[in-house]
């Protein structure tokens, strides 16, 4: 289904950017969010287990909170949990309400190996009740006005399995739903992409909905809302891959230059570096090089050039000659 180019014009609805594991750190949220318009950041997921995390943790995964629970350019940043056990995760919600997280978000849909093993994320798919029971016991914990939202997918292995998914979701009492549409089995392939059946669900669910999955670029964000009956939507892997999507989707501005791109690796590189630690910067802005050069060509070539370089000082060097060298 393809929509002409002129029906891209701004919509009223929100665009927010998605939690994304092993991501989405504090410094990328910060400058994502300054060269865009996003509502709404949600958090890498917090993993809950068995106790109650200190103040230290959630501050050092989600720093946004020691300045009233917004990046510095004023986006609020949701702390999403992740995990199994209703009666810590409320514990746990409640905590980071307090140290000013707008809300929570719980995570249902991470299709990652290492959390499903421990029942967690996407496992709970195939578990609505519990689903529900952990829904039910942190809206019961947190004050009234701290909003509680969920993210889901489809199902386990069959959309036919969302409509359990959904109730559970709505009689525990969130005030929100992000449904990525997929199947935790169809991973992140673009083919199984499943808009229709959030369109499908819609007229079921009284909470506010938002569509989520196979966002790339302004067409697909028409098409999104089109296909689903959305407004709202959050993008995830495409706001990586076009750093400034948010702004597209949201304002119709003309998708970022490369000279712009190369500079806010480098304002990465250097915030990176007042970190206590900063070895993982190679790695993580090499991460960072596969998502953009599926947009930008420049970005496959300066990938090849640093690929095996695990300095971190010669990598900032590579990084300012490739600026040097497009100037």
């Amino acid at each position: 289904m393809s929509s002409p180019l002129s029906s891209l014009t701004v919509s009223p609805g929100r665009v927010i950017l998605a939690p994304m594991e092993g991501v989405l750190d504090p410094l990328l949220r910060e400058i994502l969010t300054a060269v865009n318009h996003y509502d709404l950041c949600v958090t890498e997921f917090v993993r809950v287990v068995d106790q109650l995390l200190t103040r230290k943790t959630l501050y050092r995964l989600c720093p946004e909170l020691l300045h009233g629970g917004k990046t510095t350019c004023g986006t609020p940043v949701r702390v999403q949990l992740l995990g199994q056990h209703p009666q810590w995760l409320a514990e746990n919600a409640v905590l980071a309400t307090e140290l000013g997280s707008p809300g929570i978000d719980i995570n249902f849909g991470c299709p990652a190996r290492r959390v499903n093993n421990s029942c967690g994320g996407a496992a709970l798919l195939k578990e609505p009740e519990s689903i529900y029971r952990i829904l039910r016991t942190v809206r019961d914990a947190l004050p009234a006005e701290q909003l509680l939202s969920a993210k889901v997918r489809l199902g386990w292995s069959s959309p036919d399995e969302c409509h359990e998914i959904i109730d559970a979701v709505i009689q525990g009492g969130a005030g929100e739903l992000a449904i990525h549409a997929r199947t935790k089995e169809d991973g992140y392939k673009a083919d199984a992409i499943k808009w229709e059946w959030i369109n499908t669900l819609r007229p079921k669910i009284n909470i506010p909905l938002i569509a989520n999955g196979e966002i790339w670029n302004a067409a697909d964000a028409v098409r999104c809302r089109q296909i689903t009956g959305c407004n709202d939507l959050m993008v995830g892997r495409g706001a990586l891959q076009l750093p400034n999507l948010g702004a597209v989707i949201a304002k119709n501005a003309t998708a970022m230059a490369w000279s712009e791109v190369m500079g806010l690796l480098l304002q990465y590189a250097d915030a990176a570096l007042r970190q206590p630690r900063s070895d993982y910067l190679p790695s993580r802005l090499k991460q960072w090089l596969v998502f953009l050069k599926q947009q930008y060509p420049e970005a496959a070539e300066l990938f090849m050039s640093i690929r095996t370089v695990h300095d971190t000082s010669a990598f900032i060097e590579q990084l300012n000659a490739a600026k040097t060298k497009r100037a």
